[in-house]
């Protein structure tokens, strides 16, 4: 299938490791010109040298941005000029009950998974519209359609950014610019690993691993760039007719329709 994205600019959100990367490099095997950032400076150049090795696409850049900072998701574009995709991606807040967070903590996912999206997705539709054409894809949680246990502040957020995606998709779509969700189920990511390392157990990690693949229906956790084959292709001009979607990406685990 012809994605018809080669020489497109595209922008992905902390993408120094994780499901980030793995999109960021999915895309870059199409030939894009791909911008990475996040806020680890260090990380995120050596995601793009091990990007720039395993695509052979030497049109890697990257952009240190703390996405909770307005004035940095403002430079950061103006920097990079017009985005054909923009592919929204967070650190996910920190694991706890409602007892566990002060306002601080509430203000601060807040930041980081929502006011993040509005002010990229602010700062990118003007250059979107006026060529009459954009991809806007958010990586959410599976948390954005079924409640996690123990992940309160991900729980509150995620189905915002459903809302304000599905707002938007009504409102862009005459300029060309589809606007989706997706939410990955277990993925073999750093995250997963420290949100189980957090979580008192007498197993390993890779025994819980294991045994978070049992409960998925294909037999197994995912991998990231499996998450990412869904990502590219919504991003893409292949895709011409979906928008304003929510997409889970699980293995069939999630039960809820």
């Amino acid at each position: 299938m012809d994605l018809g994205i080669k020489g497109k600019k595209v922008l992905v959100t902390a993408a120094s490791k994780g499901l980030g990367k793995a999109c960021a490099k999915a895309y870059a095997n199409e030939s894009t010109q791909v911008y990475i950032a996040s806020r680890n400076k260090q990380q995120l150049e050596q995601a793009k040298k091990e990007i720039i090795k395993e695509t052979g696409n030497h049109q890697v850049s990257s952009i240190v941005c703390d996405l909770t900072k307005a004035e940095d998701i403002k430079e950061m574009i103006t920097r990079i000029g017009t985005i054909d995709i923009l592919i929204n991606n967070a650190g996910g807040p920190p694991a706890g009950k409602f007892d566990d967070f002060a306002d601080e903590d509430w203000q601060h996912a807040f930041e980081l998974l929502l006011m993040n999206i509005i002010r990229t997705v602010r700062a990118v539709t003007p250059g979107m519209k006026e060529q009459q054409f954009g991809r806007i894809v958010n990586i959410t949680s599976s948390s954005m359609k079924q409640a996690l246990d123990g992940l309160l502040l991900s729980n509150t957020f995620r189905p915002a950014i459903v809302g304000l995606s599905k707002s938007l998709s009504q409102e862009l779509a005459s300029d060309n610019i589809l606007i989706n969700s997706v939410g990955p189920g277990t993925m073999e990511t750093d995250r997963i690993r420290d949100i189980f390392k957090q979580q008192a157990s007498t197993e390993s990690i890779e025994e819980r691993l294991l045994k978070a693949g049992e409960q998925v229906p294909i037999g197994r956790i995912g991998q990231p760039d499996e998450f990412a084959k869904a990502i590219l292709f919504l991003g893409s001009k292949a895709n011409t007719y979906i928008t304003g979607q929510t997409l889970i990406v699980d293995g069939g685990a999630m039960k809820t329709l």
